[in-house]
C-alpha cells in the first residue's frame, strides 16, 4: 500500500507547531503551553502577551523561516550538482553576504542596512560564480562547484582581513553574525514569504527534478528542457540562501543534514522532499535556537554553534550508514 504523501507532511507540521509552542514558552520567564494557547486566543496576562508577541514569537518565526530556507536550498543544490554533499553555502553565497554585512557594521549602519548589504553581497557572489563558471561555453556542475569553492575561499580571505583590521568594539557583533544568530531577527515575514513562494514554484516541478537528479542526458531524452531548469534551480537556491543569510548570518549543516535524513525516511521523490525540507528544517532550527537560549542561561549561544554540534555527528553517522 502506498503511503499518502500528505501523512509525513502532516506529522512534520505538527512537530513544527509543537516546537514553536515550546520555543515561545521557554525562557527566563517560563510560560505553560496552556497559557501560550490563551495568549493566541486573545486572553492571558499582559506580561505573557508582551513576551510572546514582541520578543519570542518573531524570533521563533525567524528561526523557522531560516531553517526552512536553508533546507530547501540544500535539497535544490544537491539536485543541481547531483552531489549529496552539496549544501547552500558551497557556492560562496554566505561569504559574499558576510562581506556585505561586515562592511555595513564597520560603517556603523543600522540593522536594516546590514540586512540589505548582506543580501546585496550574496547576489553579487551569485553573479560572480555564475559568470565565472559559464566562461566561453555552457557551465557544468563540476565547473560550477569548483568555481564556487574558489570564490568562497576568496571571500574567506576578505573576511579574515576585515576582522583583523576592525576595531575591538565591533568584533563581538561581527563574530556573532558570522557564527549565525537569530536573536536580532525581528522581521520573519519576508523570509516566510520567500519560502512559501519558492516551494509553490518547485513542488509542481517535482517530476522533472526527479529525472534531472538521475542525470542531464536521461532528462533530455525524456523531453525535459535541462538548461532552463538548471538555471531556475540555481537562481531559486541562491535566492533562498541569500534570504536566510540575510536574516540570521551563516548557519551551517541545516541544508546538508536535513535533506539526507529525510531521504533515508521518505525516499527521493522531490515532490515530497522539498516541502518536507521546509517543515523539518524550520523545526530543527527552532529547537536548536531554543537550546541555544537555555543551555547556559542567562547567556545565549549563537544558534550556528548548536547546529554544528548537532550536525557534525549526525552527518558522520549518515555517512557510516551509507557505506
Amino acid at each position: 500500500m502506498i503511503r499518502p504523501i500528505t501523512l509525513p507532511l502532516a506529522v512534520l507540521a505538527v512537530a513544527g507547531l509543537i516546537a514553536m509552542v515550546m520555543s515561545v514558552g521557554i525562557g527566563s520567564v517560563a510560560i505553560a503551553p496552556a497559557d501560550v494557547l490563551l495568549v493566541f486566543l486573545g486572553e492571558g496576562s499582559n506580561l505573557h502577551r508582551t513576551l510572546i508577541f514582541e520578543l519570542r514569537l518573531p524570533r521563533t518565526l525567524s528561526a523557522f523561516a531560516t531553517g526552512g530556507l536553508l533546507a530547501v536550498a540544500g535539497a535544490l543544490m544537491q539536485v543541481l550538482l547531483r552531489n549529496p554533499l552539496a549544501d547552500p553555502y558551497v557556492l560562496g553565497l554566505s561569504g559574499g553576504a558576510a562581506v556585505g554585512a561586515l562592511l555595513a557594521m564597520l560603517a556603523g549602519l543600522g540593522g536594516a542596512v546590514i540586512s540589505g548589504s548582506a543580501f546585496a553581497g550574496a547576489m553579487l557572489a551569485t553573479l560572480m560564480v555564475f559568470g565565472l563558471a559559464h566562461g566561453t561555453g555552457s557551465w557544468t556542475p563540476s565547473r560550477l562547484l569548483l568555481t564556487g569553492v574558489v570564490v568562497a575561499a576568496g571571500w574567506g580571505a576578505v573576511i579574515t582581513l576585515m576582522l583583523a583590521i576592525s576595531p575591538a568594539r565591533e568584533l563581538p557583533g561581527m563574530l556573532y553574525w558570522l557564527m549565525g544568530d537569530v536573536s536580532y531577527a525581528r522581521a520573519p515575514w519576508p523570509g516566510l514569504g520567500v519560502l512559501v513562494l519558492v516551494c509553490a514554484l518547485v513542488v509542481p516541478l517535482g517530476r522533472s527534478l526527479n529525472v534531472l537528479a538521475r542525470g542531464p542526458m536521461q532528462a533530455a531524452a525524456l523531453g525535459i528542457s535541462v538548461r532552463p531548469l538548471e538555471w531556475l534551480i540555481y537562481i531559486l537556491a541562491s535566492l533562498l540562501t541569500a534570504t536566510a543569510v540575510t536574516m540570521a548570518g551563516s548557519i551551517g549543516f541545516v541544508g546538508l543534514v536535513v535533506p539526507h535524513m529525510l531521504r533515508l525516511v521518505l525516499g527521493n521523490d522531490q515532490r515530497l522532499i522539498l516541502p518536507a525540507c521546509a517543515l523539518a528544517g524550520g523545526t530543527l532550527l527552532v529547537l536548536a535556537d531554543t537550546l541555544a537560549r537555555v543551555v547556559i542561561a542567562p547567556e545565549q549561544l549563537p544558534v550556528g554553534v548548536i547546529t554544528a554540534l548537532l550536525g557534525v555527528p549526525t552527518f558522520l553517522y549518515l555517512l557510516y550508514r551509507s557505506r
